[in-house]
């Protein structure tokens, strides 16, 4: 049925003018509300006296500076450049530096005006800063900090350029106690990711370094992978406990005995260790070494955050070293020997190496945990042997030889490591009888890794391992 068009007109004027009698209404009412209030006022300018009327105002204006929050106090730190340090990017300009690179990292060019870059000659890494004039704001842990560069004043031969911080002033404790304490140990650690890495031998007396580039890493190293998560937990917990050794009075070291058959990975964790740590490496030759003053002053004389390394330590001092020492002695003071009572030289057992030259076990234990340890700081010990069960139980006391690290034989876990490093496969058909194979079986990662060099050629790489496996067992079979 339709619906005239006239009728629902009509029906909408009601609803119409009721709307315009309800706006005309409010209208009314502002207007009446704004003829009082200037009535009011012009009542209060005629009927009260100046002095009541300037009161009333000072009141009001109290009431709102109550009632309104006040602006924060703030508060300025000002890291001036070290005098006399002319270039701006020399990176001698201690805590001045230090912020500055920390900044680089947390310039937005987005939001910046004007930005300096600067770097990038011979390979140098390219580096973002303000202009002074320019500022910036850095959140940490919540808080807002501004960042603000300043110019100098340009006097000739001086820069007192400078960054200023500023931060409410209820943040104090925090931007001295915790904010710029982060900023140095973020730089701090950005410089140990950043540095090449070296490695020295000794030669007399005297360290000769040349650059470390050793590409091995704990992602590529083939290990039980719960070992090497070990391994990793703990050179975590011993360079964050800078304090903690500090506060129980002992020297900021640890030591680490590498183990096992040769071929099973100790060189190689050594260099993982150095590159995950950064820290150089010291390798030490003891035939190198003619006495324990030398072995005192090459010791002395390393860096800290080092790893000294002594490898086939067994070879050096054995669990008889002490006592052979002290039979060298008594034989000594012997003034006469009767010719026909000396054995045959061949058939004499000879003193270790390390006593042939003069250098005691106690020379160097007393530097890895005795009076001279504390010759340095966040340094790693490292002694690797193929037989454990030859060393001197001096050596291998914890706070000397602190972890002691087995480097076995190759298992499933570390040939998925290698096939991985080689190939970048997880997965393939010949590796359920690999893994049977290699539990039956003693290889070390060395071993598996020449098969898998032979070819480059998965498949075929493959096939040699599972061949090379196949014989073995069938070797240890036909041995039994």
């Amino acid at each position: 049925m339709a619906t005239d068009p006239s009728s629902a007109a009509a029906a909408a004027l009601p609803s119409y003018a009721k709307a315009v009698e309800a706006y005309r209404k409010a209208v009314s009412t502002a207007a009446t509300a704004t003829a009082y209030v200037v009535l009011a006022r012009g009542m209060a300018r005629e009927l009260l006296p100046h002095d009541l009327r300037a009161a009333a105002s000072w009141a009001a204006s109290l009431l709102r500076t109550r009632l309104e929050p006040r602006p924060a106090e703030r508060r300025t730190l000002v890291i001036k450049r070290a005098l006399g340090s002319s270039s701006r990017h020399d990176g001698d300009g201690g805590l001045f530096d230090e912020v500055r690179q920390y900044l680089a990292t947390r310039i937005d060019p987005h939001t910046m005006r004007r930005l300096c870059l600067s770097g990038g000659f011979s390979g140098a890494k390219k580096v973002l800063s303000m202009e002074p004039g320019d500022s910036m704001t850095d959140v940490f842990e919540g808080v807002a900090f501004t960042w603000a560069s300043v110019a100098g004043d340009g006097r000739p031969g001086l820069s007192s350029e400078s960054l200023e911080l500023s931060f409410d002033a209820e943040h104090t404790d925090m931007a001295l106690g915790s904010y710029v304490p982060f900023i140095t140990a973020s730089v701090e650690e950005a410089r140990r990711q950043d540095r090449a890495l070296r490695i020295y031998m000794n030669e007399g007396s005297h360290w000769q370094g040349i650059n470390h580039h050793h590409p091995a890493t704990f992602d590529t190293l083939a290990m039980d992978p719960d070992l090497k998560q070990s391994v990793i937990t703990d050179l975590d917990r011993f360079l964050k406990r800078r304090d903690y050794y500090r506060r129980i009075g002992k020297a900021w070291k640890r030591g680490y005995l590498l183990y096992g058959p040769p071929g099973t990975g100790k060189s190689s964790l050594v260099a993982a260790m150095a590159n995950y740590l950064r820290f150089n490496l010291y390798d030490l030759d003891l035939s190198e070494v003619r006495g324990n003053p030398v072995l005192q002053w090459l010791l002395n004389t390393m860096t800290n955050r080092a790893i000294l390394v002594i490898e086939d330590i067994d070879c050096c001092f054995t669990a008889a070293s002490r006592e052979v020492a002290k039979d060298q002695a008594g034989e000594a003071v012997a003034d006469e020997f009767e010719e026909e009572s000396m054995p045959d030289v061949w058939d004499t057992p000879q003193p270790p190496l390390s006593q042939q030259h003069n250098i005691t076990l106690s020379g160097l234990l007393n530097f890895i945990d005795g009076l001279w340890s504390t010759s340095g700081e966040e340094r790693i010990i490292v002694f690797t042997t193929n037989y454990k069960e030859r060393l001197d139980p001096a050596l291998l006391r914890p706070g000397r030889m602190d972890m002691h690290i087995y480097m076995g034989y190759c298992g499933w876990e570390a040939f998925k490591t290698l096939a991985r490093n080689y190939f970048l496969i997880d997965d393939d058909p010949t590796f359920p009888e690999i893994q049977e194979l290699l539990s039956a079986v003693e290889v070390t990662p060395a071993e598996v890794s020449e098969m898998l060099l032979r070819s480059e050629d998965v498949d075929a790489a493959l096939q040699c391992v599972l061949k090379f496996l196949a014989e073995k067992k069938q070797a240890l079979g036909e041995g039994k």
